[in-house]
């Protein structure tokens, strides 16, 4: 259970593993600095990286002291550095944010007055999702259920990583696997099957930009470690672990394929609300 004794704690611990993402990083944080609610507090972790995202942490972190930085000892993975950057969070509430993705200035206010009346360990929103990294180009928004229980998060993650918080006041100290891919999936589901569905709303507060380099974007090694992750993570049996992947790879391929029909099937649903591109 979550007890902070420190008076001055901020009300949330913003979570963000680096790796190589010197292009993007700059205003992923300045995302985060633009957020209209200001009680925050940013753990970057340095995974390692070899081009200048360690330089660019350094300097952010003199300039505002809302921001530490750590680093792991060599390419850990993203579970891990998360992992680090919560051992030492100090926020009730920790929200998850990739290097290379972009929060809306209405991102923590919003998502947290929400929580208010909808209480919950895990929490996400809407997203949207851009083709290029380019912030002034139109995105395609990717909605949410409003709830969703471990068994149906089983068939498919709907939860994506940039968009969630969690209450430790009501989850305690849960931390990610150390798995390379599908960590953050992992984790959900840890969570939901401890304490319960996760609950989401549906107003596209990120934007999740796609580029090249992206270990997310490897469809054939993201495929691999999701197979994984049912079969040895979470030691399912072979004929359920071969059911979930199928519904995995089939409800993937018509979101992206064929969406008319995907939606009809309620396998894609659009944001409630879509707010300007920022």
């Amino acid at each position: 259970m979550y007890l902070s004794t420190d008076d001055a704690a901020p009300k949330v611990s913003v979570v963000m593993p680096v790796y190589n993402a010197a292009a993007l990083l700059p205003t992923t944080v300045a995302s985060v600095q633009a957020q209209s609610f200001a009680d925050w507090e940013l753990i970057a972790v340095d995974d390692g990286s070899t081009d200048a995202s360690a330089q660019l942490l350094a300097e952010v972190a003199a300039a505002d002291l809302r921001i530490r930085v750590l680093k792991t000892p060599g390419n850990r993975g993203a579970g891990v550095a998360r992992n680090l950057a919560m051992d030492i969070a100090r926020g009730r509430f920790v929200a998850f944010l990739d290097a290379d993705d972009l929060w809306h200035p209405e991102k923590l206010v919003r998502h947290l007055e929400w929580l208010q009346a909808h209480p919950a360990g895990l929490s996400y929103t809407a997203y949207q999702r851009q083709s290029t990294p380019d912030a002034a180009l139109v995105a395609k928004g990717v909605g949410v259920p409003s709830r969703v229980t471990y068994r149906q998060l089983l068939v498919t993650n709907v939860i994506g990583c940039s968009t969630a918080i969690i209450d430790r006041a009501i989850i305690g100290e849960m931390r990610m696997p150390d798995l390379r891919l599908r960590q953050d999936f992992a984790f959900w589901l840890a969570i939901l099957r401890q304490h319960g569905p996760a609950c989401g709303l549906p107003v596209a507060l990120t934007t999740y930009r796609v580029h090249a380099g992206q270990v997310s974007g490897d469809k054939a090694r993201a495929a691999r470690a999701t197979w994984a992750m049912y079969r040895h993570h979470l030691q399912l049996s072979v004929p359920k672990a071969g059911w979930l992947f199928a519904n995995y790879a089939l409800r993937g391929f018509m979101r992206h394929h064929i969406p008319r029909l995907a939606r009809t099937l309620g396998w894609l649903q659009q944001p409630a609300e879509m707010p300007p591109t920022f």
